[in-house]
């Protein structure tokens, strides 16, 4: 799975917008394909877009690092 950095967010509406003129278009000219096609990945950018907002409210867990074992133990 690709994860999204949350940095990149601002891209993801400019892709949006994109495919939403280019869907627009598709239906014009009766493309049907297309127009499903655009509507999948609108789909899977939209719920790609949530999960990065959701991981970046998520403040990341310090694991602190691990102690060494004395040798012979």
């Amino acid at each position: 799975m690709l994860n999204i950095n949350p940095k990149m967010l601002p891209r993801l509406d400019e892709i949006e917008t994109d495919l939403l003129a280019r869907r627009a278009c598709a239906e014009q000219e009766g493309w049907l394909g297309e127009i499903e096609g655009i509507d999948l990945t609108l789909t899977f950018l939209r719920q790609k877009r949530e999960e990065s907002q959701r991981l970046a409210r998520i403040a990341p867990v310090n694991l602190g690092m691990p102690g060494l074992q004395p040798a012979g133990s």
